[in-house]
């Protein structure tokens, strides 16, 4: 079955949600949550990683698999990932040095985000074509913001409410986290 790309970008962004469905990402998802100036710039910065890398791991897939190279997909994602993470990285540091601060170790993780890595990966194991893998990795990264975003949402406002201590820090946002991905299963079923 061929599906189109708005099956593919309504799927990873909703319905297999890597954050919410999925539970991939999860580390910078808890970690930078906790504000949304930092959401919003994570969910931008892990978007365009992924981006890049979906774009090169098809364009890498095509060569490794013409030249019988296959098994070296992984180590080559890595390192296609792990060069995207660098450039957004000079880039903040450049162009915003308070930003690059407050991202803090999360932004060089974004290496290890295991949700970058499984775009690449789950691309290639769909055989997407190009259009395909542009508009898994836009809903995907789509998908990443939108969580983290409604994370930080959340815990903004509990900041000014009255929490039993017994439920503060780790323990509600590993709450809030579940209940976030209970009311993504709503989605299921959509994106064909």
């Amino acid at each position: 079955m061929h599906e189109s790309v708005w099956q593919i970008f309504i799927n990873a962004f909703l319905a297999n949600n890597f954050v919410l469905a999925m539970f991939l990402g999860l580390c910078p998802f808890i970690g930078v949550s906790g504000k949304l100036e930092t959401a919003v710039p994570m969910g931008a910065a892990t978007t365009f990683v992924m981006l890049v890398a979906s774009l090169c791991a098809y364009g890498l897939n095509l060569i490794l698999g013409a030249l019988g190279l296959e098994f070296l997909r992984l180590i080559a994602y890595i390192v296609i990932i792990a060069s995207a993470v660098q450039l957004v990285e000079m880039v903040l540091k450049k162009y915003s040095p308070g930003l690059f601060r407050a991202l803090g170790i999360y932004l060089p993780l974004i290496t290890t985000n295991c949700a970058v890595l499984g775009v690449a990966l789950f691309q290639t194991a769909r055989e997407y074509d190009f259009a395909q893998s542009l508009m898994f990795a836009v809903g995907a990264g789509a998908g990443f913001t939108l969580a983290i975003v409604l994370m930080a949402s959340v815990r903004e406002r509990l900041q000014l409410s009255d929490v039993p201590s017994v439920a503060q820090g780790t323990a509600l946002s590993l709450m809030l986290a579940g209940v976030l991905s209970l009311a993504f299963m709503g989605f299921a079923g959509l994106g064909g």
